[in-house]
């Protein structure tokens, strides 16, 4: 560590449960971020603050007005330019510490890309919003013993657990299914910024040990939060369950998953869906569509309005469809307009 960094960090060294030999082991560690919304973008923010080397960030949608109030990296510019997450966070973290390499990945995490995009890093957080990924991200991270930190927020109520491979319970052993009925989602429920920060800041916070000292999670624990009814509770993680699909039986069905399903959007009326396995040309598809109704296209992606429908085309060939949660309709769009 040098003298500037040893400056820049020195009240995260003062603290005990760092020190300077955790601060060094920061500044070599390699953090990697699921979702660049409202939980992933604060986790960002905060381990390039830390000074946490390397942070990969994964995100495939883009930044919109209804955004800013809770998703701490982005501003009123990155919304008007409808950037995508992944480039926006990753400009701003290079303002925020410009020694951090900070790489922003727009893609949709799938079986077919984990292992490209996490294989390389030392602790997951899960800045998602949907079981499916989670599921993903709990199968590869056990496979391959990697430390993952699971959240979620909703309304003013929010929760965090960390899983530790071969040390505590995962995902499945706590949900071996996904909730089952309607669950209360940002679109249907809304949520309030300071849940947001409170749960990020607990999935930092465990990174943080983990990454400082791997074992320093000797009871992991699930905190569950309520900023506005107001209550905080803490209870140790489960056993192991050593019939776990996962970390009992070694089963990873998520990983083997080859097609990709249409997601409804956590905090819209939006589907994103993947018909098509090669890239598109924005360049093409715009001069295509400008006749038929209403186009803006950056080197990113193509937003293309057809009332009362949105459609935002990315050149891996994905698609979100704005204006609807019927896949059926999502789907007919896509093979309309982008084929």
């Amino acid at each position: 560590m040098n003298a500037e960094e040893r400056e820049r960090y020195s009240r995260q060294i003062l603290f005990p449960g760092i020190g300077e030999r955790g601060q060094e082991a920061l500044l070599h560690a390699h953090a990697a971020i699921c979702g660049a919304g409202a939980l992933g973008s604060f986790h960002a923010a905060a381990l390039a603050r830390a000074g946490v080397g390397a942070i990969t960030i994964v995100d495939r949608d883009y930044v919109e007005p209804g955004n800013l109030h809770r998703q701490w990296l982005f501003e009123e510019s990155d919304a008007a330019e409808a950037l995508p997450k992944a480039v926006a966070a990753e400009r701003r973290l290079a303002r925020i510490n410009s020694q951090v390499r900070a790489r922003g990945i727009v893609a949709d995490l799938t079986a077919g890309n984990v292992q490209e995009l996490l294989g390389e890093a030392d602790v997951i957080l899960d800045g998602t919003d949907n079981f499916e990924t989670r599921y993903l991200i709990n199968d590869f991270a056990v496979s391959r013993g990697i430390p993952w930190i699971y959240g979620a927020a909703v309304g003013s109520y929010g929760l965090t657990m960390p899983v530790v491979p071969n040390q505590t319970a995962c995902l499945r052993c706590v949900y071996p299914e996904p909730p089952a009925g309607t669950q209360p989602t940002c679109e249907t429920a809304g949520v309030v910024g300071p849940v947001v920060s409170a749960v990020a800041s607990l999935q930092v916070a465990d990174a943080m040990r983990i990454l400082v000292d791997p074992s320093g999670l000797e009871r992991p624990r699930i905190t569950m939060i309520d900023v506005w009814g107001g209550g905080i509770r803490q209870i140790d993680a489960p056993a192991r369950d050593p019939d776990c699909p996962t970390c009992g039986r070694r089963e990873f069905p998520y990983l083997e998953e080859s097609r990709r399903q249409p997601v409804s959007l956590c905090g819209r009326n939006a589907v994103q869906i993947w018909e098509r396995e090669r890239p598109v040309d924005l360049l093409e598809l715009k001069a295509r569509l400008e006749a038929l109704g209403e186009v803006r296209a950056n080197e990113f992606a193509l937003r293309f309005f057809i009332q009362p429908y949105e459609m935002t085309v990315f050149a891996d060939g994905r698609a979100i469809v704005k204006g609807t949660s019927d896949t059926g309709i999502a789907r007919s769009l896509y093979a309309r307009y982008v084929g």
